[in-house]
């Protein structure tokens, strides 16, 4: 959608449960600030009102299906410092084709006396058609442990919700599921790869909850309260495996499916038996699957055509693991064309990212084949700092443990190399956003590995970070600036500091979207001016501005990925020395 020079972007949506309505979230040019709208699907018209300041949405459609709760973060008014964005946000209860600054808060900062909130802490609601109870979600800045309230719906549809908390988040939660008087949680509790246990709404005693899923070598990652059984995604030495546990007792059994790689359980209607599944791996695109529990099958649903690029017969994935500084073994996901020689020839990105818990889970783009048919490799790192092998392997790489993040990174990268897949110059090294940190640190400690680099979007100073409008939320990542030793830990990872003139850094290539909400773009402007400063190599080092764009692809165009995607991939090979990306003389 554009209008007047400026793209407008589908950021969420979600219908009613009977399909009337639809709400969604559209916001302009990469910017995240989505205005919520709301669709009649009977007539094709909108309703008359709008939402504004809804970058997250969290909509929950109440019973009525006439009626929702959204997160609306607070009005920015002259003289306040733009920081606080992000800070004391609300969840509202808003009523289709009434006018939206009549909302109702019905939780979140300061709206219950009896609920102390802090201002960098962020909710919203939760409405299950299979339970009479609603759940108020509290994330602590970017903390992944939750703590949750619940009431009836019925008061929260009156507005006079009596909300009763169920646990904090010392009892390590980070997902859950619901059904009727039940609640499955998972927690790291006692257990660094997380379980699965078992309370309910009028008894919530997790001291004495029952444990569904033991403690195992396998790392869960989610979970699905269906109406016959619990379904639980569980990492297997980072391939996806899926269990279906009786209600009641009996003995879990593993889902046979067709694809070996990564499971996202999806949509379906919660009140019907079976739900959806995506299944991807690393040589073959995701598609879109359905389990009936009636037949134990796993069939593809047929919601879209398959490509001709979606399962390539002649790549293949590795699986090693490479040794770390400290002799930590780091998972290294390498994919190629079939029957390569390990003579050092082939052009090599390796990516990482390291934060927040997040996994590098197995998955395709189609569009890598353009990198892999000229016979380059795509390496993936599987750094501490994400959530691979469960808690520990995050915390591995939070706060005054951050460092791990890139000497990790800086191991594969030798690895590679050592094996034969590739050589310094023909190694590229690639992080984005809190992956910004894992490349910068990567190439300021160690330029002579790579002969280029990619930084997209990346933190980079992480001491002026902390006063943006997401530096607050990212305090439970990676400290903060209130004590000498936060200071000096926000120091050690800002690559920024350790610029050094002289060196004989790698070519750099950064990029920035002028509307980023997430790292401003002074954050990559500033890296670049420095390192353009200070290298000593005489290769380049360019900033690639995408002015209608923001925080990398969230919210851009698939014109502008496309572009984004070719400017890099002809950096690296123009610095890899091939012949056809040379610039003329």
């Amino acid at each position: 959608m554009k209008e007047a020079g400026t793209h407008y972007s589908l950021d969420y949506y979600l219908p009613s449960l009977d399909g009337h309505y639809v709400a969604y979230g559209i916001s302009p040019s990469g910017s995240e600030d989505a205005v919520i709208h709301i669709l009649d699907v009977t007539t094709g018209r909108e309703s008359s009102e709008t939402i504004d300041r809804s970058w997250y949405g969290g909509i929950s459609w109440m019973p009525d299906n006439r009626s929702f709760t959204h997160i609306r973060f607070q009005e920015l008014k002259p003289g306040m410092d733009p920081a606080e964005r992000r800070l004391k946000s609300r969840v509202w209860l808003h009523r289709v084709g009434t006018d939206a600054g009549k909302d109702m808060p019905v939780f979140g900062y300061q709206v219950d006396p009896q609920i102390k909130l802090e201002p960098a802490d962020s909710s919203y609601i939760g409405i299950d058609p299979r339970s009479p109870h609603v759940i108020a979600y509290v994330s602590h800045g970017f903390d992944n442990d939750l703590t949750c309230f619940t009431a009836p719906v019925e008061s929260v549809s009156k507005g006079n919700a009596s909300w009763q908390k169920i646990f904090d988040k010392k009892e390590g939660i980070t997902n859950l599921d619901v059904r009727g008087d039940d609640l499955y949680l998972i927690s790291h509790k006692d257990a660094p790869r997380f379980k699965v246990i078992h309370t309910t709404f009028s008894h919530p005693d997790l001291e004495r909850a029952e444990v569904m899923v033991a403690p195992s070598e396998m790392v869960v990652s989610s979970v699905v309260a269906a109406i016959d059984a619990l379904y639980v995604v569980a990492l297997d030495g980072g391939v996806g495996r899926l269990w279906r546990v009786p209600y009641g007792g009996g003995k879990a059994e593993e889902v046979s499916l067709p694809v070996n790689g990564s499971i996202a359980l999806g949509g379906g209607d919660p009140r019907l038996p079976g739900f959806l599944m995506f299944l991807e791996a690393w040589t073959r695109a995701y598609n879109i699957y359905q389990y009936q529990p009636s037949t134990k099958q796993v069939t593809v649903v047929q919601l879209q055509t398959a490509g001709p690029n979606d399962n390539p017969p002649d790549l293949e994935a590795e699986e090693v693991k490479a040794p770390s500084f400290d002799g930590t073994m780091i998972p290294l996901s390498i994919i190629h064309k079939k029957g390569i020689q390990l003579d050092g020839s082939h052009p090599t990105l390796l990516k990482g990212y390291g934060a927040y818990a997040i996994n590098e889970d197995p998955a395709f783009d189609p569009k890598w084949i353009a990198w892999l048919e000229r016979g380059g490799i795509i390496a993936i790192a599987h750094v501490r700092g994400g959530g691979e092998y469960g808690e520990e392997w995050h915390q591995g790489a939070t706060r005054k443990n951050k460092p791990n993040t890139w000497k990790d990174f800086i191991a594969c990268a030798e690895y590679l190399q050592k094996r034969g897949y590739t050589t310094a110059a023909r190694l590229a090294g690639q992080g984005g956003s809190a992956g910004g940190i894992l490349i910068g640190g990567a190439f300021t400690a160690r330029p002579d590995l790579f002969a280029a680099a990619l930084d997209d979007v990346g933190l980079s100073d992480m001491i002026r970070d902390m006063v943006t409008p997401d530096g607050p939320l990212n305090v439970p990542e990676y400290g903060g600036l209130d004590t000498p030793e936060g200071f000096q830990n926000l120091q050690e990872i800002s690559a920024y500091y350790h610029v050094k003139d002289g060196v004989h850094y790698p070519a750099i290539l950064l990029t920035t979207g002028m509307n980023d909400p997430r790292v401003l773009p002074w954050e990559p402007g500033k890296m670049a001016a420095r390192l353009q400063a200070a290298t000593g190599s005489g290769k380049p080092v360019l900033l690639r501005v995408e002015y209608q764009g923001g925080h990398g692809g969230t919210g851009g165009t698939r014109s502008q990925g496309q572009e984004r995607l070719a400017d890099q991939w002809s950096f690296l090979l123009w610095q890899f020395s091939v012949p056809e990306f040379q610039p003329p003389k």
